[in-house]
């Protein structure tokens, strides 16, 4: 029986349709594999997102692609050692031509591979390390022994005469690249081309992060109240990520009061006062796919000023949101938002991200970027399968005061469907004076 032609959304090695049944809710699963529903099929998303990287590459003018970007490698190769790899620069991964790809682990997790990772040749899953941010000098040569190893793999694979694309490295790591005959150049944008398009397993890890976060969110309207510092909030909602499966925390940013305006992305012991307006973003990650969801609050009570500046925010957010569907240019949302110097700020570049939108994946911030900034100039087509964080952000007209309000919207077929659910179509007050 051919059940592909029965249910087209199964989709078969090396397909790379993205498409859920856009007729149909996209479904928040549970956390554990069941026999009575077809829920996140790993084995899909690893055949997707490695020929999503294939085609790339075959698109461009690179032969390779060295990766040492934590997110590319975990993209190409199903692999990672845990939040502990992402600032280390310590792993690297190769796809040379239409091979499967390399990866170079740090020490004892190259086995733990060959044992765990079936769906990877135990043959390309090597040890090794290059210069873990400097700290083994460029003089102890492993880098150089590594940058030969990579270009005889390229010969092997008949791509050696052409260029090899690189995410990023340490510059001692390019400069031993290039005296090993390799012609460096950026691959990174090849990459973060293919991580553009979301198939239905990645859609449904990152609704389930944005769940999680609708969780922490309800926690939070209930935990606010004078006597609660911000940092207090940051400590239950790590809390209560970790407890609900969350494999990253981030970070949490709460800001309150006379903190909101301007927005110093952070959190400090600062108390919650009544009458405080307080905005949180929360960034956190469920099998490697990560949320941007901010929520304003207020506590007690709101002030005239400070249900003016939510309202506001929302409708910029929600004037966005009208216009995300396929063949929609970036340049074109970006320009419900108002300019910078219209909320206060000398130019675009300095109100950078507070009027925003990006890619949501194995990243927080992947392509395409929405802002007045970036986008004006240089606009890109939105397509079905993006999924989007858009943020906005607005200060109150009493020289404190700001809402910040975000959301996670996944583009269907015929528009978008907002992901992140925690009430915010008005103004949120915690205990209400």
């Amino acid at each position: 029986m051919n059940t592909t032609a029965l249910n087209p959304r199964i989709l078969q090695p090396g397909d790379i349709d993205p498409n859920w049944r856009w007729d149909r809710h996209i479904p928040a699963l549970g956390h554990t594999a069941v026999d009575f529903e077809r829920r996140v099929d790993h084995d899909r998303l690893r055949r997707y997102r490695l020929s999503r990287a294939k085609d790339a590459l075959k698109k461009s003018d690179c032969g390779a692609l060295l990766l040492f970007d934590v997110n590319n490698i975990r993209y190409v190769s199903g692999t990672k050692i845990g939040e502990w790899e992402r600032d280390k620069m310590c792993r690297f991964a190769l796809l040379a031509g239409d091979e499967e790809p390399y990866v170079w682990d740090f020490g004892s997790a190259a086995v733990h591979h060959r044992d765990y990772c079936d769906w990877l040749d135990p043959e390309r899953m090597r040890a090794g390390v290059v210069g873990m941010r400097g700290t083994i000098p460029p003089s102890f040569g492993l880098m150089k022994r590594y940058a030969e190893e990579i270009f005889s793999l390229l010969k092997k694979a008949g791509v050696a005469d052409m260029p090899v694309g690189v995410d990023y490295a340490e510059t001692a790591m390019f400069f031993a690249l290039q005296d090993a005959g390799l012609k460096v150049i950026d691959g990174q944008q090849i990459m973060l081309g293919a991580r553009e398009i979301k198939n239905v397993d990645e859609i449904q890890l990152l609704n389930q992060a944005a769940s999680m976060v609708d969780g922490v969110y309800h926690m939070i309207w209930q935990e606010l109240r004078p006597g609660i510092r911000e940092s207090d909030i940051v400590a239950m909602s790590n809390k209560m990520l970790y407890e609900m499966g969350s494999d990253d925390v981030e970070a949490i940013n709460a800001i309150a009061g006379e903190r909101c305006n301007p927005h110093p992305h952070n959190f400090t012991d600062r108390y919650f006062r009544p009458g405080d307006q307080a905005f949180f973003d929360i960034l956190q990650s469920y099998q490697g796919y990560r949320t941007c969801y901010y929520r304003t609050f207020n506590i007690g009570r709101a002030t005239p000023s400070q249900t003016d500046a939510y309202i506001r925010c929302r409708e910029w957010l929600d004037a966005a949101i009208a216009l995300i569907k396929p063949g929609v240019t970036t340049d074109t949302v970006a320009k419900v938002w108002p300019k910078a110097e219209e909320f206060g700020f000398p130019d675009e570049l300095s109100a950078f991200g507070l009027q925003f939108g990006h890619g949501l994946g194995l990243a927080l911030h992947e392509r395409p970027i929405i802002s007045r900034a970036v986008s004006l100039d240089n606009p890109m087509e939105i397509e079905t399968g993006m999924v989007f964080a858009l943020e906005t952000y607005c200060p109150a007209s009493d020289g404190y005061s700001a809402a910040r309000i975000e959301e996670e919207v996944v583009v269907t077929d015929r528009g978008c469907e907002v992901i992140s659910l925690f009430p915010a179509e008005e103004l949120p007050i915690s205990h209400r004076y």
